[in-house]
């Protein structure tokens, strides 16, 4: 009998790649960072700064290269979240710039470019070398030691800005801390995924909350209050309330129990009141927060705050234009833990809107991805790799516009800052390893001796 059309099995879904709309995407971001560093040449000194093409052809080979580690070695990844980043950079690097020109004495924009040269290229190693996220498990104790180890560390140096929290050998300097939370956020995941069901519904139940045994939850606490407590040492408040937030938010993803958010709400307030009333740095940070005006009215001049919320009011709904503001009036701060005082100011209302749409967009995707993985470590990894994206921007948003007192954090991918900006990279390489096993199919057959993805999670 002879084979015909119909006898044939029906042929696998094709699921499409998306790598040129993400090639497309790239092109707009760098136009776009590209239009924003002449506007402000042309804003401040009535010409294109000469050096634009050379800005434009820097960060188009930094995205090129970045773009062709993905599309070789993550076909499948999520086409949104390289361009976010890139876009975020290219005008953290304009307003970086835009501010130097006040400050010749301090330029930032080339130190910045070079660093996020360096967090393209740990972007490019992670995405190539990194073939499976789930090989990150088996290091879950080492994580959890040498984050620790990082946070230990500023301790032995000198406090900067009233926070002991950089490492300055001779003229570089960076902040163990930001590579911390990457660390953390491998030991939480692995830990979680691994006792998952004994958090969840073994333990007594008191009210609505089930409470695990202590041989269970005792470990992961543990070593949550060890880095908080060395982060308080620190006085690095910022980092403390990231890191207690990432604690809950995963711990309610493993657990499924909402009791969780409200405890931790519960002891995130004692604990912010009894740190802002016994640390001075941090109580003078409170006292700022409850009367930004108070320097005014003694006679001393606005406070940084003061400075940032003048700076949104003229900013109004369009902005003054990039370049026309003054922003750089807060001071020292500007370039770094207020440089969204300055996005706020010259582009209005609603380029503050359209950044913080991008945020959201970029932390969405990070959820997407590990809500369609099959694996428990692979989705609260990625959940808790985008709840730190989430929790910097609500935290330092939220300080410089006077909704909570200031953290001294800096904005991912916008603010100066040589640490942030590289482990931003890394945790976008790691979200996009975790899209691309979210959408890669799984293969038909699988070779002798060798456990399909879903058989293995299912084990």
């Amino acid at each position: 009998m002879t084979a015909t059309t119909a006898d044939a099995p029906p042929p696998g879904l094709r699921i499409p790649k998306r790598r040129g709309v993400e090639l497309s995407l790239l092109v707009c971001a760098v136009l776009i960072s590209v239009l924003g560093y002449a506007g402000v040449g042309l804003a401040r000194n009535g010409a294109v700064p000469p050096d634009a093409l050379r800005y434009g052809a820097g960060l188009g080979t930094l995205a090129l290269l970045a773009h062709l580690a993905v599309r070789f070695r993550a076909p499948y990844a999520d086409p949104l979240l390289l361009p976010i980043g890139v876009l975020l950079n290219g005008l953290g690097l304009v307003l970086i710039y835009r501010l130097d020109l006040e400050t010749p004495k301090d330029q930032a924009a080339f130190t910045q470019l070079v660093w996020s040269a360096l967090g393209v290229g740990l972007f490019g190693a992670v995405v190539v070398l990194l073939r499976d996220h789930r090989v990150l498990q088996r290091y879950a104790y080492l994580s959890m030691a040498s984050a620790l180890f990082l946070m230990l560390v500023p301790i032995l140096f000198p406090a900067v800005n009233g926070a002991k929290i950089w490492i300055r050998i001779g003229g570089l300097s960076f902040q163990p801390g930001e590579f911390a939370k990457i660390l953390l956020a491998v030991f939480f995941a692995a830990y979680l995924a691994a006792n998952r069901n004994a958090l969840a519904y073994t333990g007594r139940r008191i009210w609505r909350l089930q409470l695990p045994t202590g041989r269970v939850l005792g470990p992961i606490v543990a070593i949550w209050v060890l880095s908080v407590g060395v982060l308080v040492l620190e006085r690095d408040l910022g980092t403390s309330l990231l890191f207690f937030g990432l604690f809950v938010i995963m711990l309610y993803v493993a657990t499924g129990r909402t009791g969780w958010i409200a405890v931790g709400l519960i002891l995130a307030g004692v604990g912010a009141f009894a740190v802002g009333s016994l640390e001075p740095h941090v109580h003078s940070r409170v006292e700022d927060w409850l009367n930004p005006y108070a320097s005014i009215e003694a006679g001393d001049g606005p406070s940084q705050l003061a400075q940032s919320l003048f700076s949104f009011a003229a900013g109004g709904m369009l902005g003054t234009g990039l370049g026309l503001g003054h922003s750089i009036l807060i001071g020292f701060a500007a370039k770094s833990d207020f440089i969204l005082a300055t996005a706020g100011e010259e582009l209005g209302l609603a380029g503050l809107t359209a950044l913080f749409l991008l945020y959201a967009l970029l932390v969405a995707r990070g959820y997407r991805a590990g809500l369609a993985l099959r694996d428990p470590f692979g989705r609260l990894l990625a959940i808790g790799l985008a709840s730190i994206l989430a929790l910097q921007v609500f935290v330092i948003a939220g300080g410089v516009m006077g909704l909570i007192p200031l953290t001294g954090m800096a904005m991912p991918f916008l603010a100066q800052g040589g640490s942030s900006v590289v482990t931003n990279w890394i945790i976008v390489a790691l979200l996009i390893r975790v899209s691309d096993s979210a959408r890669a199919p799984i293969p038909d057959t699988v070779e002798p001796g060798v456990i399909a993805p879903a058989a293995e999670d299912a084990r």
